[in-house]
C-alpha cells in the first residue's frame, strides 16, 4: 500500500461568485460639457442680476448735471479752504484771495478785494460784486469798461464765461496807454455773473505777453497775461448769499 499523498495548503483570492454564464455591461453614464456648463452661466446670471439690482435700488438713481449752469456738489464733504475769505460788508457774496506771505500786496473794501501782484510780469487783479439793478452780465461788463477803460478794445469774447459756477459773460481787451513816445501794450480780463440781482466781478490787467510753448500755462491759450493763470481759482471761489459750500 503506497503513502498517502501529502495534502497541500489551498491559496483563497477573494472576489465574488456568480454563476456561470455570458454577461453584457451597460454604457458608462457622464455629464456632457454644455450640460455643466449651462446650469453654472444661468446661475451666475442671476447672481450678477441680483446684486446688480439691489445695488441700484440701495444707490437710488445717479443725479444728472447739465454744467454750467449747474455743476453739482463735490462727492465728500465741504473742501478744505485754502485760502482766507473775504465776506461783503452787508454778507450777500464771499470770495477767496491770496494768503498773507504770496506774491501779492492785498486790500480789502466793502465791496470786495484788490490784490496787487508782486511777481514776474506784475498787474492787479479784483474781485468784487456791485448791484446788477436789472443789468445783463454784458450791460455790467459795458458800464464798468466805460467808467474805468472806455478806450479798450475787444480782442475775443470768453466762450461759456461761468463766475462762482453761475453762466455769464466774459471778454479779453487790450488796452495801450501812452507811456512817453511809446505805447505799452496791456492786456485786460474781466468777467461777471449775475444772480440774486447781484454782480459778482473778477477781474485781471496786467503786461501783454504772448504765450508761447514753455511760456505759459502749458495748453493753448488765447489770454496771454500771466495774472489771468491765478484768476480762475478765485473766480471760481466767489459764493452768492445762501450757496452751499463747494
Amino acid at each position: 500500500m503506497s503513502a498517502p499523498t501529502e495534502l497541500r495548503p489551498v491559496e483563497l483570492f477573494p472576489g465574488y461568485s456568480v454563476e456561470s454564464g455570458s454577461y453584457t455591461a451597460g454604457p458608462q453614464r457622464f455629464t456632457s460639457l454644455r450640460r455643466m456648463l449651462v446650469p453654472l452661466v444661468i446661475t451666475l446670471t442671476v447672481l450678477v442680476g441680483a446684486s446688480t439690482a439691489a445695488w441700484a435700488v440701495a444707490a437710488g438713481p445717479s443725479v444728472r448735471y447739465s454744467c454750467p449752469p449747474d455743476c453739482g456738489r463735490p462727492p465728500t464733504g465741504a473742501p478744505v479752504q485754502a485760502s482766507p475769505r473775504f465776506v461783503s460788508a452787508d454778507g450777500e457774496f464771499s470770495v477767496s484771495y491770496p494768503a498773507p506771505g504770496t506774491a501779492y500786496d492785498v486790500s480789502l473794501e466793502d465791496d470786495g478785494v484788490s490784490a496787487t501782484y508782486l511777481g514776474g510780469d506784475g498787474g492787479v487783479m479784483e474781485l468784487f460784486g456791485v448791484p446788477a439793478e436789472g443789468r445783463s452780465p454784458d450791460d455790467v461788463i459795458d458800464d464798468l469798461l466805460k467808467a474805468r477803460q472806455p478806450d479798450a478794445t475787444v480782442a475775443y469774447v470768453l466762450p461759456n464765461t461761468t463766475v462762482g459756477y453761475q453762466l455769464g459773460f466774459g471778454e479779453v481787451l487790450d488796452v495801450y496807454p501812452q507811456s512817453g513816445t511809446a505805447a505799452t501794450r496791456t492786456r485786460l480780463v474781466l468777467m461777471a455773473a449775475v444772480k440774486n440781482d447781484l454782480a459778482l466781478v473778477g477781474v485781471a490787467i496786467g503786461p501783454f505777453r504772448k504765450f508761447a510753448p514753455g511760456n505759459g500755462p502749458g495748453v493753448p491759450s488765447g489770454a496771454n497775461l500771466e495774472l489771468a493763470q491765478d484768476l480762475g481759482k478765485y473766480v471760481n471761489s466767489f459764493l452768492w448769499k445762501g450757496d452751499p459750500p463747494r
